[in-house]
C-alpha cells in the first residue's frame, strides 16, 4: 500500500525546531467544510515537522477518509509512511471515475485499497481515530472510535446526505455531514494543543465537557485551540460534491494547504507562554 515514494515539493521548509519551539503534541480536528486536498496539504506539511506529533484525530465528511489514511500511514511507516499513504490515496481519488453511479461503492473501494483497518484499531496505533456520522433516521450524531471503527463507519462519514443512500451499520443507517465543531473530539491525555483544519474561520462554542458551571476553572486543563483554514474555501466548495478531479487541481489545493500550514508555523503559534487561541472561559473544542 505504501509502494509509491512520498511526494516532493519545492516549497521551503520552516522547522519548528529551528524556531526554538519545544516538542508539541496535537489532537487534530478535521472539519467537513474543508476540501480534502487542502486538508491533505496541511497534514503533509505538519508531517514535515519533527517537533509536531499527533495523538488523536477526529474527522467528519470526506476528511474521515483522510484521517483513516493518516492513522494507517503513521502506524505502518511513521511520518514518511503517512505522507506516502496520503499521496497514494489521492492518486486513487484522482483516477476514480467522476461518472460512477455508486459513489459509496467507489469510496469503499478506494478506502480498502488505502488502509488496513486492523492496524488502525490496534492498541499500538500511534493515533486514536474518531469518525463522526449522523443517524439518517433520527439525525443523532454518533462518534465511532476504537473497536467500533469499520470501513462502513468511515464510508458513512464521507457519504453526502440525500445524494447517496445511507450506509447500514448494525441495523441502523448513517451518513455524513456531522458538524465536528459541535461534538466532543477524541481527546488524548498527552496532547498539549488542539488544531482544527477547516474551510473557514469558525467560532468554537462547544462547551468543554470537563468544565463545571459552578467552578471558576476547568476540572482538567483545557488545551489551547488553534485553527488553520482555507481563505479560498468558497472556490473549492463545488468539489465537496466531486472530490475526485483533475490531478493538477488537487495538487494546487494541496500546495495551498501546505502554504497555509507553513505560514501558521512561521507565526510561531506554539511559543511557550503564548495565550491560548481560545480562552477557556468562552470557547472550547
Amino acid at each position: 500500500m505504501l509502494a509509491q515514494s512520498a511526494m516532493q515539493t519545492d516549497q521551503t521548509t520552516i522547522s519548528v525546531a529551528d524556531l526554538g519551539v519545544e516538542d508539541r503534541t496535537f489532537d487534530i480536528v478535521l472539519a467537513n467544510d474543508a476540501h480534502g486536498a487542502f486538508v491533505w496539504g496541511v497534514l503533509d506539511r505538519l508531517l514535515d515537522e519533527p517537533g509536531c506529533s499527533f495523538n488523536g484525530v477526529t474527522a467528519s465528511g470526506f476528511a474521515a477518509m483522510e484521517a483513516a489514511v493518516l492513522a494507517y500511514g503513521l502506524s505502518a511507516g511513521g511520518r514518511r509512511g503517512a505522507r506516502t499513504a496520503l499521496a497514494n490515496f489521492w492518486r486513487r481519488v484522482s483516477h476514480a471515475s467522476v461518472f460512477a453511479d455508486d459513489r459509496a461503492g467507489l469510496l469503499r473501494s478506494i478506502l480498502e485499497q488505502s488502509i488496513d483497518l486492523r492496524q488502525i484499531r490496534d492498541e499500538g496505533c500511534p493515533v486514536k481515530l474518531g469518525v463522526l456520522v449522523v443517524n439518517a433516521r433520527t439525525d443523532a450524531v454518533k462518534l465511532f472510535t476504537s473497536d467500533q471503527l469499520s470501513i462502513d463507519a468511515i464510508v458513512a462519514a464521507a457519504t453526502i446526505p440525500f445524494l447517496s443512500l445511507p450506509v447500514e451499520i448494525e441495523g441502523d443507517t448513517y451518513w455524513g455531514d456531522g458538524d465536528v465543531l459541535q461534538s466532543p473530539p477524541v481527546l488524548s491525555t498527552d496532547a498539549r494543543h488542539r488544531l482544527i483544519i477547516t474551510g473557514r474561520p469558525s467560532v468554537f462554542t462547544t462547551p468543554c465537557p470537563e468544565r463545571s458551571t459552578a467552578a471558576s476553572h476547568c476540572l482538567t486543563k483545557c488545551a489551547p485551540v488553534h485553527a488553520i483554514f482555507d481563505s479560498r474555501y468558497r472556490a473549492g466548495a463545488p468539489l465537496l460534491l466531486r472530490p475526485w478531479t483533475d490531478w493538477g487541481e488537487l495538487t494546487d489545493m494541496r500546495d495551498r494547504g501546505r502554504q497555509r500550514a507553513a505560514d501558521w508555523l512561521a507565526a510561531d503559534p506554539l511559543r511557550a507562554g503564548e495565550s491560548p487561541a481560545a480562552a477557556c472561559e468562552r470557547r472550547y473544542i
